[in-house]
């Protein structure tokens, strides 16, 4: 009620009406699908399929693992590890003398279907009812005119790996990166030179940003378009330390979260992100009747926990790595949910840490914390010549965004916006327009708000 009057319902035929037109006007100022910038997924974690295949070296740790290790197998000896009781037994090992990671004794992993977006349509094909990825954004994308393998691809990965900072080896994450390169420079080749929007879910940004910085500025105007980020954890999350701490269930009905700990706390990319202290500072995260832990006191909350063996490779290459957000010169779109109860602090009773903890909620998406989501937009608020745009989805979680019709409509509006306004530019451009989201009622309805952060030269 407004000034004493009822407010008029909201005509939704109509402002449905008006958001498709607004989509297909930015589309028509494309040029259709033979004109659009080429563009690369990057999945998040557990986002990209992953296969094993086990040798004579191979040693199960439990009778109940190699069963099942030998009964999957196709006839090639390979078999799937997402939804697969051997994953639970697929840990990666630390070597302090190579300074990296690898594979357990016996272990061969691939990941198919790279430079494909089949990869990442499901997390396993056999179980799409379930397991849903990328399908429905891909599916958006092809409507526009986006065709795999020939505009449109996927950059899957082995999602238990991580990089490490400057000096240290990283041999599986270098040798993504290069791929990662590789296929950007081809896409763009086979694109008539128009260069690549990259689109990346949750962890697959901290290798987009990786890979922008590690390159020389020449190499990102040239190939590089526009960077969409959606829901980042540039600073990780407060869940990362309950995942070290007690175990993480993902989500799976049943599933102790105790029985998949130890595998947990293996993975390289798991410590990437725990809650770096650049953008948690000294806040107690966990709290425990001794002592409490912030961020800054991550190597001290892996040795409480029982996990010394993580204190090395966190210092010396994970923790560089976090302490700065490098400002990659090329236009970016930050895309994060918010509004959804997503843990802040984790408080232990006497039980310790092997019984689940009772949990504090914050704002963020359910997974990563407001604070980390907008790491970017407070990082880089001083910084010249980067552009950021903030793109504020209210009630959409952290992977119900590449789902949710009204989540993937915006991410959709932001592609086709990049595609419009910038068409017929030249690829050394880095800057891009103060712009409106079209349909503001629509928005405006499914509580979507939106802020532009454009950071000019002082």
């Amino acid at each position: 009620m407004v000034n004493g009057k009822k407010r008029k319902p909201l005509d939704w035929p109509l402002i449905l009406f008006l958001a498709l037109a607004q989509l297909l006007q930015l589309l028509e100022a494309a040029g259709g699908g033979e004109r659009l910038h080429p563009l690369v997924l990057v999945p998040g974690s557990v986002g990209s399929q992953l296969e094993a295949r086990l040798t004579e070296g191979y040693r199960p740790s439990s009778l109940l693992c190699g069963r099942w290790a030998r009964t999957r197998r196709d006839k090639e000896g390979w078999f799937r590890l997402w939804f697969d009781p051997a994953l639970l037994r697929m840990t990666l090992l630390y070597s302090s003398e190579l300074d990296d990671y690898r594979n357990a004794p016996g272990v061969e992993t691939r990941v198919p279907h790279f430079g494909s977006t089949l990869g990442l349509l499901y997390r396993d094909p056999h179980l799409k009812h379930i397991t849903e990825y990328m399908a429905t954004l891909v599916r958006s994308l092809e409507e526009i005119g986006y065709r795999d393998g020939e505009n449109l691809f996927g950059a899957p990965y082995d999602f238990r790996y991580g990089l490490a900072a400057e000096g240290h080896p990283s041999k599986v994450g270098a040798e993504y990166l290069r791929d990662l390169k590789g296929l950007v420079e081809n896409a763009t080749a086979s694109n008539g030179g128009r260069p690549v929007i990259l689109v990346s879910h949750s962890l697959g940004g901290l290798f987009v940003l990786q890979l922008l910085n590690r390159n020389p500025p020449s190499w990102r105007q040239r190939f590089v378009k526009h960077f969409v980020a959606l829901s980042a954890p540039w600073g990780g999350a407060v869940r990362g330390m309950l995942t070290f701490a007690s175990g993480y269930s993902v989500g799976i009905p049943g599933l102790d979260p105790l029985l998949v700990r130890d595998e947990q706390r293996s993975s390289e990319s798991n410590l990437w992100l725990l809650p770096s202290p650049k953008v948690f500072g000294s806040s107690p995260l966990v709290i425990t009747p001794e002592r409490n832990f912030s961020a800054t006191e991550v190597p001290e909350f892996l040795e409480e926990i029982g996990f010394p063996e993580g204190v090395l490779p966190y210092k010396t290459r994970i923790l560089p790595l976090v302490e700065r957000l490098p400002v990659p010169k090329v236009p970016v779109t930050n895309i994060i949910g918010t509004g959804v109860k997503t843990p802040e602090r984790l408080v232990y009773g006497k039980e310790g840490f092997d019984r689940q903890p009772e949990v504090v909620y914050g704002d963020g998406d359910g997974t990563v914390n407001l604070a980390s989501l907008l790491a970017l937009a407070s990082g880089w608020g001083r910084a010249t010549g980067q552009w950021l745009k903030v793109v504020n989805i209210s009630h959409v979680c952290h992977r119900s965004i590449l789902k949710d019709e009204a989540a993937v409509r915006v991410i959709m509006q932001e592609i086709c916006e990049i595609n419009s306004h910038l068409m017929g530019s030249s690829a050394t451009e880095t800057s891009i327009p103060h712009v409106h989201c079209s349909a503001p009622d629509l928005i405006a309805t499914r509580g979507l708000l939106d802020s532009y952060h454009r950071v000019d030269d002082h």
